[in-house]
């Protein structure tokens, strides 16, 4: 072939075996820590949703929107009309 008959069948079977492996690892490894990142900008996002829930809230709280008559939950808002001073 190359000249290279001096090379063992089973040892470039081995070496493409370990090739393989590593880069499998590797591959492993990077899959794992963008899920994590993943994972944790959802989680943060989470958190902030909840943090805008719950100014929302308060604010609603603090105009008296929680007992008037036009209080409309959250999710029914779109077919709501919205305060212009915001």
């Amino acid at each position: 072939m190359d000249g290279n008959d001096s090379v063992d069948p089973k040892q470039d079977t081995s070496d493409m075996a370990f090739f393989v492996q590593n880069l499998l690892q590797q591959m492993q490894s990077r899959f794992q820590t963008m899920s994590d990142s993943i994972l944790a900008k959802i989680d943060e996002m989470g958190s902030r949703i909840d943090e805008l829930e719950k100014s929302v809230t308060e604010l609603r709280t603090e105009l008296g929107g929680e007992s008037s008559p036009h209080s409309v939950p959250l999710a029914a808002k779109d077919n709501s009309e919205s305060p212009s001073g915001s």
